[in-house]
């Protein structure tokens, strides 16, 4: 449906001891967090769900959840946390805990009790105690799935909740030996999704909060993306395994994730080359030659450009223009609408600055 002059617009001018208290490090502003279970995901009430302070989403396991099977949040680095409570059940509440307890891991291996559950509660004053994981666990076999609606601290540092929750899948049947490597990778993306969404948002967008990656043996190209799901090479990947870069550039076009056809390519390509290489690993996208290098050559070459028109004229240059791709409003135009210069202008500029 296409937008309003107007809307169009604004679219251009619109993250110690165990049983004592311990003494906090100097506070940080924010931490992060990662969200595990023993349990399948059932449908799509993802893991992260658990996690993204809204109390009517929540994660639910895909079978019936069997004793010590769990839901475990754990830190980057040991937080002071002051308390934390976990609400369990479906908004209706429909399988609520009671056979479960609550536990916290000051190095995130090791778990002790802390509280256990009532009519689908628990809750508990850490009083400052250093922790670096906090874990839901059942304690008996259940006749229902393992449903954890919301778990909220109050902690220093404050730990991110999950704004743009996500559940990447992992399929690697080709090549079991790669399962560490793609459990590394999928955590990557996972934690770099609210920076892509972040970059790339726009209005009335929702991303995807499921996305699937496979790595087969007869691709022969690195990676590619589409419809929520994303496909590597593993011969590739076999040979360049810290090319983890490639699998976030992916993830940026489940996220751009246009449905209208005939987009530039060279924009689509080089916007997901700037999130990667200005975001993501900025200082890794390596030298241009100003002879060779002009604004549509794709990739790295065309998110050099935007990097420059982002620096030198206005910073949410890549946000506007996704917008406008999305909402397939996107001509030759906008550039002068946005900097007052047309591309072909800002090519040239951009060139002579490479010289330099």
């Amino acid at each position: 449906m296409h937008l309003m002059l107007s809307h169009v617009f604004s679219l251009l001018c619109s993250f110690s001891a165990a049983n004592a208290p311990a003494v906090a490090p100097a506070p940080r502003p924010i931490e992060f967090a990662v969200i595990e279970s023993s349990c399948s995901t059932e449908g799509s009430h993802i893991r992260q769900f658990a996690f993204d302070a809204n109390p009517n989403t929540y994660f639910a396991s895909e079978r019936n959840a069997a004793k010590s099977d769990h839901l475990t949040l754990t830190f980057d680095q040991p937080v002071s946390l002051k308390t934390v409570s976990v609400l369990t059940g479906t908004p209706n509440n429909e399988f609520a805990l009671r056979a479960a307890t609550l536990e916290v891991s000051t190095q995130g291996t090791d778990f002790e009790s802390v509280a256990t559950f009532a009519d689908g509660k628990a809750e508990w004053s850490g009083n400052g105690k250093l922790v670096k994981a906090v874990r839901v666990r059942v304690i008996e076999d259940l006749k229902h799935p393992l449903v954890v609606r919301e778990i909220t601290l109050d902690s220093d540092p404050k730990v991110v909740t999950f704004r743009y929750p996500i559940e990447f899948t992992l399929d690697v049947k080709d090549a079991p030996e790669m399962k560490e490597w793609g459990q590394k990778v999928v955590r990557i993306c996972e934690r770099e999704y609210a920076m892509i969404c972040d970059e790339l948002s726009s209005e009335g967008f929702r991303p995807l909060t499921q996305i699937h990656l496979s790595l087969k043996s007869d691709y022969n190209g690195v990676a590619a993306a589409g419809g929520g799901r994303i496909t590597g090479s593993v011969k590739y990947f076999k040979a360049h395994p810290g090319d983890i870069g490639a699998m976030v550039h992916e993830t940026v076009h489940c996220v751009q994730n246009y449905r209208a056809r005939n987009l530039p390519g060279w924009l689509v390509e080089g916007i997901a080359d700037y999130v990667r290489f200005w975001k993501y690993e900025p200082g890794k996208a390596g030298r241009l030659t100003p002879e060779r290098a002009n604004y549509d050559a794709s990739y790295r070459t065309t998110a050099a450009f935007l990097a420059f028109v982002s620096a030198n004229y206005d910073p949410k240059t890549v946000t506007k223009l996704n917008a406008l791709l999305r909402a397939d409003k996107y001509d030759a135009g906008v550039w002068k609408t946005l900097t007052g210069k047309s591309v072909e202008e800002l090519n040239q500029e951009w060139k002579r600055s490479l010289a330099r």
